[in-house]
């Protein structure tokens, strides 16, 4: 049977019609974007950083990560990335990334999570980093997921984008959580005022 035709069908044996309901859903919003940002990212195992766009950026990053040896971010303020997800011939090259860094465009205050839009060649380097750092402004903070509904948009380039919130975590197998499961075992957002 088509498609089509299945739909005919429906149509005929219908015996009363509705129209949509209006629906205006009014989100959640908190007094303090920044307080409800922070609790929900660390209760999704993430960190928090506020920092000023005065801030020595690269310096805050090294400082979180002491032991990283391999940054890689396209953005042109960090300058400790050896890698460059523009740059890479392949994204098996970022392979070995100990932390990414990548700019969200808004943050979530109702569950802590960013949308980050791809921006950058290689968009592996969102989770194929051990650790991932996400740079913010503080003003790009809405207070739920209908607010940033509203205000996303995508780079035309590459028309791609995703909302991470946290650390990559699974507990499937024999019910253990495990850190890092499928992208970063870490995920820091640094929010700049």
């Amino acid at each position: 049977m088509k498609k089509e035709d299945l739909l005919q069908k429906l149509r005929q044996n219908t015996k009363e019609q509705y129209d949509m309901p209006d629906i205006n859903i009014q989100g959640l919003t908190y007094p303090d974007l920044f307080v409800q940002f922070k609790e929900m990212t660390e209760t999704v195992g993430g960190k928090v950083v506020s920092a000023r766009k005065t801030d020595d950026i690269n310096q805050l990053i090294r400082n979180l990560y002491p032991e990283a040896k391999t940054f890689a971010s396209s953005l042109p303020y960090i300058s400790i990335a050896q890698k460059n997800p523009d740059t890479v011939t392949d994204a098996t090259d970022l392979n070995g990334t100990d932390v990414g860094i990548v700019e969200g465009r808004l943050g979530v205050a109702e569950n802590g999570c960013i949308w980050i839009p791809q921006t950058m060649k290689e968009k592996a380097v969102c989770f194929i980093s051990e650790y991932l750092v996400i740079i913010i402004y503080r003003q790009n903070l809405v207070n739920n997921m209908h607010e940033a509904y509203a205000r996303i948009d995508m780079d035309e380039q590459y028309n791609f984008g995703t909302f991470i919130s946290g650390p990559s975590k699974t507990a499937d197998i024999e019910q253990a959580l495990v850190m890092g499961a499928q992208a970063a075992r870490g995920v820091t957002v640094i929010v700049l005022e």
